[in-house]
């Protein structure tokens, strides 16, 4: 795998937005570490601490502070640094917030969407976009099955409709302006989505996610607060979706036509389990910690959501590696190595990307 990424993008020119965030911060420092010229453009991280600070991802890429609701901004950096490839980040990710800030999360989620794909149409880009969306994209009526990449779109609160916007608004531009059958005649853009289940990993400080409020209660030594301990996610490592992401950019460079569609990155089967277990396995794994229970009513999130993954282990041959387990262990030991270890958290978090790599080999590439 490494090898192959590699080759793919080692000094290619990677545009990141929202590259000062959780996910996009490890995606960052990943393409880096593979060569690449990363490009990011993003808001001030939210949080304190924050991933993008904690491993200095200042002095590796170039970081430019920008909203992605600025379309002509947007413009001016695409024409500029003229990239290769789009992996397309930015976003307002919390349900909670979204009940709390729904202008916001729209105009984030979806005129962001469309603010970054009138900018590479404008600018004439040649290359691979990537749209990043949830889960969550997905019309969910609670039959706990698991979703496929065609099913319909929807999304009970705001955050989850704004994804599911987001993704139509990718389906109609690579329908209407980057069509794969129009694929070097018309145009050299390659649009693929990709759609990933809760991840967890560290570097995570969100409001509103339950391994951050997790590691925040423990490292206060207050009691950890959980609101809806019955609901099932797909839960998966950062270093499993971001692995998946860099894939499909591969293989989109590969074959533009065949691979510009929505792919799920997922965990397999038996990592769907409750919040609860969640927390009582993080405990244990941890070696304190207390819970309690606190019910929001006003607040509707999905029940169960779980994602079928077929479709990119088939024509991707990409697979997850990890089950819940390995998952928590690798998120728990990061937040310990920080909080009470005082580890060098950019060796610390390189190392866990190289036995990843390590543990992916195993998987064949066609």
């Amino acid at each position: 795998m490494k090898k192959f990424l590699n080759e793919i993008y080692k000094r290619k020119k990677i545009f990141v937005t929202g590259h000062t965030g959780f996910k996009g911060a490890w995606l960052s420092f990943w393409l880096t570490s593979l060569g690449a010229e990363v490009i990011g453009y993003s808001l001030q991280p939210s949080t304190t601490p924050n991933m993008f600070n904690v491993l200095n991802l200042e002095k590796d890429l170039t970081s430019i502070i920008g909203d992605i609701r600025n379309k002509e901004s947007l413009e001016k950096v695409l024409n500029k640094y003229k990239p290769d490839y789009i992996f397309h980040l930015a976003a307002q990710p919390l349900v909670r917030k979204s009940y709390h800030e729904p202008h916001l999360t729209f105009e984030t989620n979806v005129m962001g969407t469309v603010n970054l794909l009138e900018a590479a149409r404008k600018s004439n880009f040649e290359g691979s976009i990537i749209n990043i969306t949830s889960d969550k994209c997905y019309k969910n009526t609670e039959n706990i099955c698991n979703f496929k990449e065609n099913d319909p779109m929807g999304g009970y609160d705001p955050y989850s409709s704004s994804k599911g916007a987001s993704e139509l608004v990718t389906s109609a531009y690579r329908n209407s302006f980057f069509n794969p059958e129009n694929y070097n005649i018309s145009h050299k853009v390659a649009l693929a989505s990709a759609r990933a289940g809760n991840v967890i990993g560290g570097g995570d400080w969100s409001e509103d996610r339950l391994i951050p409020d997790f590691v925040r209660a423990l490292s206060k030594n207050e009691e950890i607060i959980i609101r809806n301990p019955h609901a099932i996610r797909p839960w998966q490592h950062v270093m499993e979706c971001i692995s998946g992401y860099l894939w499909l950019g591969a293989k989109l460079s590969e074959n533009a036509q065949k691979y510009s569609e929505s792919w799920n990155f997922g965990p397999d089967e038996d990592t769907a389990i409750t919040v609860e277990e969640i927390v009582l396995k993080s405990i244990k794994l941890w070696g304190k910690g207390n819970y309690k229970i606190v019910l929001e009513k006003n607040l509707k999130e999905a029940v169960s959501l779980k994602l079928d993954i077929s479709k990119a282990k088939e024509k991707l041959n990409w697979q997850p590696i990890y089950n819940i387990n390995q998952s928590l262990e690798k998120t728990i030991d990061w937040y310990k190595n920080f909080y009470e270890f005082k580890s060098d958290m950019y060796e610390y978090t390189k190392n866990q990307i190289e036995e990843y790599i390590i543990e992916t080999d195993i998987m064949p590439i066609n």
